[in-house]
């Protein structure tokens, strides 16, 4: 076990074991940390949220939009590590999702439902709050390094109740299986906000240019699922997320097969800014993104 598998073996052991309030200090203060610090995470969400809310914002007041942004991202951590030590009826009570009445019928009706995802508020809770609502629901789960700390990112979300499946590696493509999952009335949430393929569908975001993955619009193209996008951001006393659509579906006779996926995915990406931008401090969006950004002073060459 390497030093980074150690550490979230310690944040889950540590953070549960712990009353929240002195947790949630110490997660506090550590974004605070990571602020005056300035490092690559933090330079890119600076630059990430330039774009988000344009040139006219004074820098104190990005300033202090950076700090809410990285205190949101401690939250997040916070909240999943404490994600195992809840009962079925607190993960309820903690998780709001506006429009539930949707997913609801698509799960009774068989359809499934694919759900597009950004990287914001508690997508970790709301996949928890799927599963303790008792509705099926199998995601993908990118393979990360080391393999110890990818092995217990999914073991911890498999324990939520959800069923994972790695982006490659496993006995069958993922998407062969969540095509089968939604024909057998699944929900399918995909984080979709970036690529990480190289393979993306190139879309307008924040008017600029980047990837997003095809996923969701090709599942939704090729079993008829309905095709929703949530928004996700956090409030005092709960994680909360809303979700838009269905999406409406390009035809056949709109043109093939990727040109059909390029519209819909499109339709995501503006769906995904116009939530982002109502909470844009609860975008966790700590890596370059644009195809035209240049790399921040300060940033890394990692993720």
């Amino acid at each position: 076990m390497n030093l980074t598998e150690l550490g979230y073996v310690a944040g889950w052991r540590v953070v549960r074991a712990l009353p929240r309030p002195v947790v949630a200090a110490a997660f506090r203060a550590g974004a605070d940390r990571a602020f005056r610090k300035g490092g690559g995470g933090t330079a890119r969400l600076r630059a990430n949220l330039r774009r988000v809310v344009g040139p006219e914002l004074p820098e104190a007041e990005l300033d202090e939009l950076v700090r809410r942004g990285l205190r949101s991202y401690a939250r997040y951590w916070l909240e999943a590590f404490r994600l195992p030590s809840l009962s079925r009826e607190q993960i309820l009570a903690t998780f709001q999702l506006d429009g539930a009445e949707k997913l609801a019928a698509d799960v009774a009706a068989g359809t499934g439902a694919v759900v597009a995802l950004p990287h914001a508020g508690n997508w970790d809770a709301a996949g928890a709050w799927v599963a303790a609502n008792g509705w099926p629901i199998t995601t993908v789960m990118e393979r990360l390094k080391p393999e110890g700390v990818y092995e217990r990112f999914f073991a911890f979300r498999r324990s939520l109740g959800m069923e994972i499946l790695p982006t490659h590696g496993g006995e069958r493509p993922a998407f062969d299986v969540l095509v089968d999952r939604l024909r057998a009335g699944a929900v399918v949430p995909l984080l979709a906000d970036r690529d990480l393929s190289a393979r993306g569908v190139e879309v307008d975001f924040f008017g600029g240019r980047t990837r997003m993955p095809a996923g969701p619009a090709l599942l939704a193209l090729r079993t008829g699922a309905p095709l929703y996008v949530a928004s996700l951001w956090f409030e005092p006393e709960r994680a909360c997320a809303a979700l838009e659509g269905p999406l409406p579906v390009p035809a056949p006779e709109e043109g093939p097969l990727d040109q059909r996926a390029r519209t819909l995915t499109q339709r995501i990406a503006d769906s995904f800014a116009a939530g982002i931008a109502r909470h844009p401090e609860d975008w966790h969006m700590l890596q370059r993104l644009w195809l035209d950004q240049p790399r921040p002073v300060g940033a890394d060459r990692g993720r």
